[in-house]
């Protein structure tokens, strides 16, 4: 059995910084045709000559002319002019905003969506996608639910600004997706796949671990039904955060799952279980050219059912990072189609 897809895209990766990123950003640019890249380094990414900057360095990282790096800011309260200045650079896509200190390198992050308003209100005339981390400070079981009534803020208060829910995790934010046309969602791999019992059930896998934390069985059926039946407004997000491979496997674990060089073949695995693999194509690219008007190159793969031995770590620059899946064998594997 094999499939085809067309110019697959990443709607939310992570491919940090200096040497890391020359080890993991041609793991996404081998098999994407473009991805959307997280602002949270440290410092952030949070002006133009910022981003052109890291813009310029993961491209010259991903060493792929079709790979499209979808350039983000770290939401701070940017004047209008400042926005009209991101939307001339070329590659910039969407404002990332995260709560302060819900997750890696977000202490610079939104105290008040009250004090963010006036630049809400400025994205929203000039069409510039809002991206959202939704999780409180709460228990961490709760912390999506108990960010949903914000979501439902931003929504009302911003009718026709383009807000998505990054990376949902539960049944709850799954329903809130569909009470207003103008929440769009990311689901990543690891959420699709696994739940809280298999980050923790028997024994502390690290390599699971990540924010917002994997969820109840329920949740998961949630989020399988929205991606299985190709829902138009949900996109595959892989959330591939790498970190070292020291950094995970210790008492004070990063969060963060490094699923980049298995996305796809992982993704099939899932669909071709549920019998789904005609949804794929809308889930890893269709809806997000639609929602967003993205002309990705073209980038032919084909996934075929053979199985893909994964790797224990990929190495090099000095990196070491653990891969999802490492050392298993999954069913299927992925290749590009050379035209």
């Amino acid at each position: 059995m094999e499939i085809t897809l067309t110019s697959p895209l990443d709607m939310h990766l992570h491919v940090r910084d200096g040497e890391m990123m020359r080890l993991v950003a041609p793991l996404s640019a081998q098999y994407f045709a473009g991805a959307v890249i997280m602002p949270n380094l440290v410092p952030p990414v949070v002006d133009e000559q910022s981003l052109r900057a890291y813009a310029a360095r993961v491209k010259n990282a991903a060493d792929d002319a079709s790979f499209l790096p979808l350039m983000t800011l770290f939401f701070r309260n940017y004047s209008e002019s400042d926005l009209r200045v991101a939307k001339t650079i070329p590659g910039f896509f969407a404002v990332k905003l995260y709560p302060a200190g819900v997750t890696t390198n977000s202490d610079m992050g939104v105290q008040s969506l009250r004090t963010a308003e006036p630049t809400l209100r400025s994205m929203e005339e000039l069409d510039i996608p809002l991206l959202v981390h939704g999780e409180s400070h709460g228990f961490v079981m709760d912390r999506e639910a108990e960010f949903l009534p914000a979501y439902r803020y931003l929504a009302e208060q911003f009718p026709k600004l383009r807000i998505c829910m990054e990376h949902i995790t539960t049944a709850a934010a799954a329903h809130v997706l569909d009470e207003y046309e103008n929440l769009s969602a990311t689901i990543t791999l690891h959420h699709l796949e696994f739940t809280l019992d298999d980050v923790l059930g028997t024994a502390m896998k690290p390599h699971l671990f990540c924010k917002p934390i994997a969820k109840r069985e329920e949740d998961r059926e949630a989020l399988l039904q929205l991606a299985l039946s190709a829902h138009p407004r949900v996109m595959f997000g892989s959330d591939s955060a790498p970190h070292p491979q020291h950094r995970k496997e210790c008492y004070d674990c990063s969060a963060g799952v490094f699923s980049a060089p298995v996305a796809l073949a992982g993704l099939a695995k899932i669909f071709a279980r549920h019998r789904a693999l005609d949804k794929l194509q809308a889930f890893v690219c269709d809806n997000a050219c639609r929602l967003y008007g993205l002309h990705p190159p073209t980038k032919t793969v084909l996934l075929r059912d053979t199985p893909l031995h994964v790797p224990m770590q990929y190495c090099s620059y000095g990196q070491s990072v653990v891969p999802l899946y490492a050392g298993e064998q999954i069913p299927w594997s992925a290749s590009i189609v050379r035209e």
